[in-house]
């Protein structure tokens, strides 16, 4: 039931269910509560490498899950600073902890801006609404 997804109202949102959390000049990156339910349960995780540039909406990473496999999205341009190397081994903290254990990457933006055009939680609350 879409009325129970959770979403933080700190965080900034991507219409392909990424979220973005700003910290000093750089941006947590992961999946969203609506994405990993969407995914159902996931099994593996090929996680981006560190120093790799990012573009906005071009892919970041892969999620393997038992329906499918699944693609995540750059939200900002920059470059790929730090990785979850958890997930190599628990992939299903994404599940259990979306905005949490579960966070995928920190990028560093190339320009400051660009986090906060992306969506806020209202927005994305009734994009997954509709």
């Amino acid at each position: 039931m879409v009325s129970t997804v959770n979403v933080p109202e700190d965080l900034r949102y991507t219409s392909d269910h990424e979220w973005a959390r700003p910290e000093g000049d750089r941006v947590r990156v992961g999946i969203t509560d609506y994405a990993q339910d969407a995914l159902g349960d996931i099994v593996y995780v090929r996680l981006p490498t560190v120093g790799e540039a990012a573009a906005a909406g071009q892919v970041l990473c892969e999620l393997e899950s038992t329906k499918s496999v699944s693609d995540v999205y750059a939200p900002v341009d920059g470059m790929v600073v730090d990785v979850n190397s958890e997930l190599v081994d628990a992939p299903q903290h994404i599940n259990e902890d979306p905005y949490g254990a579960g966070w995928i990457c920190t990028i560093e933006p190339s320009s400051a801006e660009a986090v906060h055009n992306l969506m806020g939680a209202e927005d994305y609350r009734k994009l997954v609404e509709a």
